[in-house]
């Protein structure tokens, strides 16, 4: 399926699923099921793994297959498995290699479904889990306990764009031998890839920028194969499979992901820009802007910045929703890394489970605005967020 020689990049455009007796240049569709044999003992066979035929789509599919490769290439991983959604690739790359009686380190600035994971879900199978602010290093290495078994965390994180040192973190995890699970989901393998710092998993949502035009569901887990393979068999017998025509978008996604990506990030720099010097503003984060706290680490271990700018509107929760109601061309929808531009305001949205208390914790203010900058021409998007500020 895949060329090593090649540049990632290409890989992503080229990997492709064996051509049929039909000749076709574009991967078909797999939408089926199950998968039959000529010979009982070649069945036998699959079930036993001494071959790699197909069984059940649940197991594995062409199309499923595809979009993995393309991801283990792009990220440089040894192995990965796909998932029907984001929080299906976080949920199982966490439930599948922890027990009863293990401790997980997870920053405590991570999206919001994940954070109700941690810390709703996984003490009630006796995992227990230590919240870690995001620039604290010392209480990272202090909360290191004897049945500590991973560190989890996102960087940039989800919304407030604080960026964790992934040297630092591929150090700490291999000092104590843990598991280093990131999710690289803002960044995307063409912006960062955490597993040439000592990563041992990269997990993502392949929701957001991989698919890129807001059409399907997805994630995908990649890493050390060992790992892997006890994901594949926790989703294998739990079921969260990612169905083949979702895969086959996902696919042809990341066959345009490098020249998207580049756009979003021109993009969002000009925005973060124009934002910084609007008197409406008490703060703008932008990983490629010196004015961001760790602007250094991530000029480090980023290629660009990204698609997406937060910032604070003065005047708070109210403010925040004004601010929505008065856009015009932008969307306000609960997804990100769409070819069309979004706002959010987490407060009210993605994190408003949360206690005011704990949305405070890990930096969710009252006038916190998300945008994720979409492909539109830049002025456009410049003038529909000026406009509402004002």
């Amino acid at each position: 399926m895949s060329d090593n020689n090649l540049h990632p990049i290409s890989q992503a455009v080229r990997i492709q699923t064996p051509t049929t007796w039909q000749g076709e240049h574009s991967t078909p569709l797999y939408l089926t099921s199950s998968f039959k044999f000529e010979e009982a003992d070649d069945m036998r066979g699959a079930f036993a793994e001494e071959n790699d035929d197909n069984i059940y789509t649940r197991f594995s599919n062409p199309n499923v297959d595809e979009f993995v490769q393309k991801m283990v290439a792009l990220e440089g991983a040894e192995a990965g498995f796909a998932t029907a959604s984001g929080m299906a690739a976080v949920f199982s790359s966490m439930f599948a290699l922890l027990k009863q009686g293990d401790h997980l380190i997870c920053c405590s600035s991570v999206f919001g479904s994940t954070f109700t994971i941690v810390t709703k879900y996984l003490p009630k199978y006796g995992i227990e889990c230590t919240l870690v602010a995001a620039d604290d290093k010392d209480a990272w290495e202090k909360a290191v306990k004897p049945n500590t078994k991973m560190i989890y965390l996102e960087t940039p994180t989800n919304p407030q764009l604080e960026i964790i040192d992934l040297e630092w973190a591929g150090q700490l995890a291999k000092k104590h031998n843990l598991i280093l699970n990131v999710d690289n989901c803002f960044a995307t393998p063409l912006l960062q890839r955490p597993i040439e710092y000592g990563a041992n998993l990269s997990v993502h949502s392949a929701t957001k920028w991989i698919d890129g035009q807001g059409r399907v569901l997805g994630g995908v887990v990649v890493g050390d194969a060992a790992l892997i393979r006890e994901i594949y068999l926790f989703c294998r017998n739990t079921g969260p499979s990612l169905s083949p025509f979702n895969a086959w978008v996902l696919s042809k996604s990341l066959e345009t992901l490098d020249v998207r990506l580049q756009r979003h990030c021109e993009n969002a720099l000009k925005v973060a820009q124009v934002l910084e010097e609007h008197p409406n503003v008490s703060w703008v984060k932008y990983p490629f802007l010196p004015s961001h706290p760790q602007y250094e680490i991530a000029k480090k271990q980023m290629k660009a910045g990204g698609g997406i700018v937060c910032f604070e509107i003065k005047g708070g929760l109210e403010a925040g929703k004004k601010f929505l109601n008065s856009l015009k061309m932008l969307s306000m929808t609960a997804n990100l890394g769409d070819s069309r531009s979004i706002a959010s305001h987490p407060a009210s949205t993605t994190h408003s489970k949360l206690s005011e208390e704990e949305r405070l914790s890990v930096g969710i203010t009252p006038g916190l605005i998300r945008v994720s900058v979409g492909l539109e021409y830049v002025d456009d998007i410049i003038k529909d967020i000026v406009q509402a500020l004002g």
